[in-house]
């Protein structure tokens, strides 16, 4: 790499840093605002504990908006370095825009590879911790709030569907009151039988086991039995059941593998977090496209006028963007289109955009 394709990567992510700290302050803002009347004004916190979970709640929601920090970074300094007559000169000497573009690219793509893989498990590590530190604080106002939760496990045998109508997750432990529990076992076609239901006012996850209390159960055909307390073998652990109570925006990238097997090996769809994964994994071809984008809206030289009006339709494409990835995840989440046709069909679409434009702006 030249001198002159560092000095333009240098410059595209100094735009990218400009646009990163401008979000991430706003983001901070509008979460702490939004966190003290939520929580400031049900339970009684300090300032210091609103910025604390301000801190916890606010990576998740700038990993979303990273790639609109690559779009508006990038056409911020291909902007900049337009007007400055800077990519005139380039132009001048000869060198071809692609010779920069495909560099800055190659970078985005490696930060997306490592917005993957190193910040989006550290997110996600914040997140859970906001979720304990929120339900600790608001453990004695209920509100509004749904608490009603449902959690599934099972292996090669057994089904187990548990129901609970509020729940207390508090120190990495996981607390259920008003449990119903229902039971199903394979037959020789591997397809669920009831075979008995169990209702508790209370359950408590242990290493191996969930303990009940206060216990009612009864099989198919046969009269209740009543007992003070009584331990049925678990195969999640505080940590896994936690992931299930969560979203999959919410579990890292490296534990929706385990995630997804544990949901199917329980004998249900584990599609939600599969179409998570397959739009981590597309991530950095999204990241790329974003920084091909930003210079296909901002190279028209600045004599010929209608620079600004182009990179205002640039920040619309991307708002539009924006709308079309999360409505290609609806219709996967309703099984309208295949997961992988809705996680990668919007990075593709947008890189093949950007490397349209630019063929017909540079190469006519």
């Amino acid at each position: 790499m030249g001198r002159l394709d560092r000095y333009v990567l240098f410059r595209t992510f100094a735009g990218v840093g400009s646009a990163l700290a401008v979000i991430s302050a706003v983001i901070l803002l509008v979460q702490f605002v939004d966190l003290s009347r939520s929580v400031g004004v049900r339970a009684d916190v300090g300032v210091g504990d609103l910025f604390l979970m301000t801190l916890y709640k606010s990576p998740g929601m700038i990993l979303l908006l990273l790639p609109f920090v690559f779009l508006g970074g990038g056409m911020s300094a291909y902007i900049g370095m337009n007007r400055r007559s800077e990519l005139v000169a380039m132009r001048a000497a000869g060198v071809s825009a692609w010779r920069f573009i495909v560099p800055s690219a190659a970078a985005a793509f490696m930060a997306g590879a490592l917005t993957v893989t190193l910040f989006n498990p550290l997110a996600a590590d914040l997140s859970a911790r906001f979720e304990s530190k929120r339900a600790s604080l608001m453990d004695t106002y209920l509100g509004d709030t749904p608490k009603e939760v449902w959690l599934r496990q099972g292996d090669e045998k057994n089904l187990m569907v548990i129901h609970a109508r509020a729940r207390d997750s508090r120190q990495g432990k996981v607390h259920l009151r008003g449990v119903s529990v229902y039971i199903y076992q394979k037959d020789q076609r591997d397809l669920p039988r009831f075979k008995r239901r169990i209702e508790a006012g209370g359950a408590e996850l242990v290493p191996g086991f969930w303990r009940l209390t206060d216990v009612r159960e009864a099989s198919a055909g046969e009269n209740s039995v009543r007992s003070d307390s009584l331990s049925i073998r678990s195969t999640l652990d505080a940590e896994s059941a936690m992931e299930r109570l969560s979203s999959p925006e919410s579990i890292s990238f490296w534990k929706l593998p385990g995630a997804i097997s544990q949901t199917e090996l329980a004998g249900f769809s584990a599609a939600g977090y599969r179409l998570r994964l397959e739009q981590l994994l597309a991530t950095p071809l999204l990241f790329a496209a974003m920084a091909v984008l930003a210079a296909a809206f901002s190279l028209r030289l600045d004599r010929l006028g209608g620079l600004a009006g182009l990179a205002g339709v640039g920040a619309a494409f991307g708002f539009v963007f924006f709308f079309f990835n999360q409505f290609s995840g609806a219709l996967a989440g309703a099984d309208i289109i295949p997961l992988t046709l809705a996680a990668w069909a919007p990075p593709t679409i947008a890189l093949l955009s950007g490397l349209m434009l630019l063929c017909y702006t540079e190469d006519g």
